[in-house]
């Protein structure tokens, strides 16, 4: 494994063979293995959101955000599906990983499943580039792995998607089994597909089909139970790249620019140096020839 080799092929946008897929995958999953349902990570770190397959606008985050391993990076999930390049988004980051396990980290998001990515781009794309299912089944047993949460210096809890009424402690997070496709419903479900919602009193129903709606009182009920000052999240399209909510408890970040090649947003990630202090990154999306021609009919919408 040339890991330093495939991490400049993959920057250029070209897949791995499916052997080196293959041993990146087994290693990526011995990492993993060791790390917990709820990761600790030391700042400084930049966290950002949703990627969805756009690779050449997570070139333009790293131009943003610097190149890891000098910037250290928590992506909270939603690698694939969507855009036209998940194989290679998700290999460089995994690559990364590898390569720098203690400053690249990875938590899964709802699309990080067997059975999203057959309906939004993922599996038809690995298909189209190796002409098997091979690719995707050594890449979705990876998603088995990923952690579910992150901490950020005990004070900052980086989730997907957001909270649960089946969850009240981070040790109860910390005692879920992850390494299964993402169920229908449940605990480890709702962190991957819940949404804040201002006005909701409680829990509400989610108009995704999956998870729940809570507001303000569920976010600094979660917050003082855990002793934590931020919930930052991702999963909700922000026009503007990011969205602050409930008094500064909680944050979305977004950082697929142009979402679907149609929405018109601007992507954002979230800096914390050393002391906490937060810095807001704002960029747009590459310039429209580098982002390679679309090479089908978009997915449909869930909800977007």
């Amino acid at each position: 494994m040339d890991l330093d080799a495939w991490i400049v092929q993959l920057k250029r946008c070209e897949p791995l063979k499916e052997a080196q897929v293959k041993l990146l995958c087994e290693r990526a999953i011995e990492i993993l293995v060791e790390e917990g349902n709820v990761q600790h990570i030391e700042a400084p770190v930049t966290i950002c959101g949703d990627i969805h397959g756009q690779f050449y606008d997570l070139m333009e985050l790293f131009k943003v955000g610097g190149d890891c391993p000098k910037t250290n990076y928590l992506f909270m999930g939603d690698f694939v599906d969507r855009g036209f390049h998940s194989v290679e988004t998700f290999l460089l980051l995994l690559t990364l990983k590898v390569r720098y396990p203690d400053r690249m980290f990875l938590i899964r998001g709802n699309h990080e499943s067997r059975q999203i990515t057959q309906v939004y781009g993922f599996y038809d794309e690995c298909l189209r580039k190796y002409g098997s299912a091979n690719v995707w089944r050594y890449c979705t047993d990876v998603f088995d792995y990923l952690s579910l949460a992150a901490l950020i210096d005990n004070s900052v809890f980086c989730v997907h998607g957001g909270l649960s009424p089946g969850i009240a402690s981070l040790d109860q997070i910390r005692g879920i089994d992850r390494k299964q496709e993402v169920p229908h419903e449940g605990p480890m479900c709702d962190l991957l597909w819940s949404d804040p919602e201002e006005g909701v009193d409680g829990w509400g129903l989610s108009p995704r089909g999956a998870g729940f709606l809570f507001g303000p009182e569920i976010t600094t009920q979660f917050c003082q139970t855990n002793n934590v000052d931020l919930i930052a999240r991702a999963h909700q399209l922000v026009m503007e790249g990011y969205k602050t909510m409930f008094d500064s408890k909680l944050v979305t970040v977004w950082s697929a620019p142009n979402y679907c090649f149609r929405c018109g947003n601007v992507a954002a990630i979230l800096s914390f140096d050393e002391a906490l202090e937060q810095e807001f990154r704002v960029f747009e999306a590459a310039e429209g020839e580098a982002r390679g021609v679309p090479g089908k009919q978009a997915a449909p919408d869930y909800f977007l």
